[in-house]
């Protein structure tokens, strides 16, 4: 496995953890103050607030940034590109998604909208060498 196929897979992995911490971070709290409710978490979800709420909405980015990043290593490892051009460009998409998750917590909306912006360039990057 190559480091950017390696990079597929965190990049598949980082919406589930990211949800994680919005479930975890309820686990101290009571089944009525807002405890994850496995029976019901799409109504769970929509009662959130805070950084809880937002590790929900970084889930979801973290799934809809998938098809173009997954496409672009795919495309680009059949092309034949440089392999440690496409694995560097992967490891940076992987660290962007790091540092998104955590501005996104953080509540820091322009900074996420740019390191976002860094991320789609990534894999439009990957795409190119394709």
């Amino acid at each position: 496995m190559t480091i950017a196929n390696w990079c597929v897979l965190a990049a598949c992995v980082l919406p589930i953890v990211t949800v994680g911490l919005a479930k975890g971070g309820s686990a101290k709290l009571g089944r009525d103050t807002g405890r994850y409710d496995n029976n019901n978490p799409r109504p769970w979800a929509e009662k959130l607030s805070g950084w809880r709420q937002r590790a929900i909405a970084a889930q979801q980015n973290g799934f809809e940034a998938l098809p173009l990043f997954i496409a672009a290593v795919v495309l680009a490892q059949q092309a034949h590109a440089d392999q440690g051009r496409i694995d560097n460009l992967a490891l940076l998409f992987i660290a962007l998604r790091l540092v998104y998750i955590a501005v996104y917590l953080m509540n820091l909306g322009t900074i996420r909208t740019l390191v976002w912006s860094a991320g789609v360039a990534s894999s439009i990057a990957i795409f190119l060498q394709a």
